[in-house]
């Protein structure tokens, strides 16, 4: 399984995000690798740090990422792979959360341009809903995981995750609702 990590600067461009740099996440080594987070049962929240499967992640899970400072890739021959994030608590020092997640629609690769476009479009219609305030109004920045066509043509990958982050200082408890 592959994905897309695309991280963007906070300029806004012709009311788009501009991205500025891309890791490709696969999942194939779910079998041996990466475990699904533990969680509590009532609530299904993160109750200790790990490394968690890419495609085990929730909506509401916070995670430590490092940015990324490379240039975008041109195409997605040039994304390194990873296939787990690490997981928080959410009460913990954490730099991201998971906002939003969907699946595209099954059919042929659309091509690079058009599934950025897409997640794109898809990540700031679901940020205002999650955080209480527009994303242009926002001091949060985002940065979405998308499929790759390695990963669409041989896996099936069609998953779009959304993360938002409060910059590079690390924050404590849920973005959402935080209207900041």
């Amino acid at each position: 399984m592959a994905l897309a990590r695309l991280r963007p600067t906070r300029s806004l461009a012709v009311g788009a995000v501009l991205l500025t740099s891309v890791l490709l996440v696969s999942g194939c080594s779910a079998i041996l690798g990466p475990q699904e987070a533990q969680r509590d049962e009532p609530n299904g929240e993160v109750t200790a740090a790990s490394d968690a499967d890419v495609f085990s992640l929730q909506i509401g899970d916070c995670v430590n990422q490092v940015a990324a400072d490379a240039e975008q890739p041109t195409d997605s021959d040039d994304y390194e792979e990873v296939s787990s994030m690490p997981v928080v608590p959410c009460g913990d020092p954490h730099t991201d959360e998971l906002y939003a997640e969907k699946e595209l629609e099954a059919g042929d690769y659309p091509g690079d341009e058009a599934i950025a476009s897409l997640t794109e479009e898809f990540c700031l219609a679901e940020f205002e809903g999650f955080v209480g305030l527009s994303y242009e109004e926002s001091s949060l920045d985002i940065w979405p995981m998308l499929p790759v066509q390695v990963g669409w043509e041989t896996d099936d990958d069609r998953v779009v995750q959304c993360f938002i982050t409060a910059g590079t200082e690390p924050t404590t408890g849920s973005l959402k609702g935080s209207a900041i």
